[in-house]
C-alpha cells in the first residue's frame, strides 16, 4: 500500500496535486472550513479520526477559505463547513454543515471499498442470518481481535455465543458495547442472556408450574431449540401476561431479535406475542 500523509493542509498552489491528481489514487475528502466557524471545530476531529481508521484507504485535506477564497469559489462553496469528495478527480459527494459522527462515517463507507476485516465482519453477519452459530463465533472471534473497537462484530460475537448457550461470555461482550446503534440491541438481549446465566447457575425459582415451563423452555433456548422455547414462553404470558415482573416477555424479545427479523419464523412469532400481551 502506498505510504503518505493521512490529514494535510492544501492551498491554492498545490490543491491540483493533492487533491486532484492524489484523487486518482485513493479517494480524497476535502474540508472547507475557517477559524472562526464553531461547526467546523467540532466536525474536524471526527474526519481526523474517520480517516485514520481508514488506515490509508482516505486522505483529508483540509482548506482554509479565507486563505484560499478562489478555490471557495471555483468549488461552489456557499457555507461552512462544507466537505467535498473527490474520487479519480472529480467530486463524488459532499455535505454541508457539521454532521453527527454516524453519518460522516455512513458518508465516506459508501466511498472506501470495506478492508479485509470488515469483509470478515459482514461474512460473520451472514452465518448469524444462517443460523451458523459456531462458524460465525469462529469468525467474528478473530475479526474482534483485529478490530477490537467494532460494536458490530462485538454485538455479533455475543449473539453467536448466546445462541450456543454461552451466556457468561456473551454477557462480557454485551456489557462492553460503546453507545451505538448497536447498543439497543444489546440490551434486548440481555434478559435472554441473565435468565440463561441463572438457569445453568440452578437459581430460577420452582414455585409454581409456570416456572416449570419456564425453566424447561429457556433450557431450549439454550441448546438452539428456538420455536420450541417461544412455544412454551408463549403458552405462560397466555396464562399470565406479567410473568416474573415480566421476564418471559422480555426472553421471548431477546429470542426472536437472536432469530433476526430475516428468519420467516421471526414475524410470525412476533405477532403471536402482540395477541398474548394485548
Amino acid at each position: 500500500m502506498m505510504t503518505f500523509e493521512n490529514s494535510i493542509d492544501v492551498n491554492e498552489v498545490d490543491f491540483e496535486y493533492e487533491v486532484i491528481t492524489f484523487s486518482k489514487n485513493v479517494p480524497v475528502l476535502v474540508d472547507f472550513w475557517a477559524e472562526w466557524c464553531q461547526p467546523c471545530k467540532s466536525l474536524s476531529p471526527i474526519l481526523e479520526r474517520l480517516v485514520a481508521e481508514a488506515k490509508g484507504r482516505l486522505r483529508l485535506a483540509k482548506v482554509n477559505i479565507d486563505q484560499n477564497p478562489n478555490l471557495a469559489r471555483q468549488f461552489n462553496v456557499r457555507s461552512i463547513p462544507t466537505v467535498k469528495a473527490f474520487i479519480e478527480g472529480q467530486v463524488a459527494g459532499e455535505f454541508a454543515g457539521a454532521q453527527p459522527e454516524g453519518r460522516v462515517r455512513e458518508f465516506i463507507s459508501k466511498l472506501t471499498p470495506p478492508s479485509p476485516v470488515d469483509l470478515d465482519i459482514e461474512k460473520g453477519q451472514g452465518m448469524l442470518l444462517l443460523h451458523q452459530w459456531s462458524e460465525a463465533e469462529k469468525i467474528l472471534s478473530n475479526t474482534l481481535s483485529q478490530k477490537p473497537d467494532s460494536p458490530t462484530a462485538r454485538l455479533g460475537l455475543a449473539k453467536a455465543l448466546l445462541a450456543q448457550g454461552k451466556p457468561d461470555e456473551a454477557l462480557g461482550y454485551l456489557d462492553e458495547i460503546p453507545d451505538s446503534r448497536e447498543l439497543h440491541t444489546a440490551e434486548l438481549l440481555k434478559p435472554f442472556a441473565l435468565a440463561l446465566q441463572r438457569l445453568n447457575k440452578d437459581e430460577l425459582p420452582e414455585d409454581t408450574n409456570l416456572d416449570a415451563v419456564f425453566r424447561n423452555s429457556l433450557r431450549l433456548a439454550g441448546q438452539g431449540k428456538f420455536p420450541l422455547a417461544l412455544d412454551g414462553m408463549l403458552d405462560i404470558l397466555r396464562q399470565d401476561k406479567h410473568y416474573r415482573d415480566k421476564l418471559a416477555r422480555d426472553v421471548i424479545v431477546g429470542i426472536l431479535e437472536l432469530m433476526g427479523i430475516e428468519d420467516p419464523q421471526t414475524r410470525e412469532y412476533r405477532s403471536e406475542l402482540a395477541t398474548a400481551l394485548f
